[in-house]
């Protein structure tokens, strides 16, 4: 007779416990709530090792990334001198930025807006010289959605 009574009450336990715990638990947002979610938020796209020899040089974006509102580039473990970037689009706009920057290690190029606002961001080509540095610089490069 007790066995017979445990036996649904385990079943009535367990369905109750996958119930109420997977209705509190957080669910995987959806495209709209993950927008809305990191909108603001800045994300690191790729990076480049930049070669002493090297005046121009990319970083692909994969379209996954999603849309962007700004971009800037981060140098890092060298100082460069930044002259340029174009950044290219998923429908095959470009848009061309004059930067002419001397940009210390650790630091960053102003924040550029992107034409047209929120946009598929396929590579960013950037120009720079490196006379007179004594390490490769890295350069990153950041999105806000």
């Amino acid at each position: 007779m007790k066995a017979s009574i445990i036996k649904p009450a385990i079943y009535l336990l367990l369905l109750a416990s996958f119930t109420f715990g997977t209705a509190f638990t957080p669910t995987a947002r959806n495209d709209a709530n993950t927008e809305a979610f990191t909108q603001g938020r800045w994300e690191m796209l790729g990076q480049r090792k930049v070669d002493r020899k090297v005046d121009r040089d990319e970083i692909l974006v994969t379209a996954r990334e999603g849309v962007f509102r700004k971009i800037k580039l981060i140098v890092r473990r060298s100082p460069i001198n930044m002259h340029r970037c174009v950044i290219h689009f998923r429908n095959g706009d470009t848009q061309n930025v004059e930067l002419r920057n001397n940009i210390p290690a650790g630091s960053a190029t102003r924040v550029i807006d992107i034409e047209g606002n929120r946009r598929i961001i396929t590579k960013v080509v950037f120009w720079y010289d490196t006379k007179g540095l004594q390490d490769k610089a890295v350069v990153e490069l950041w999105g806000r959605h």
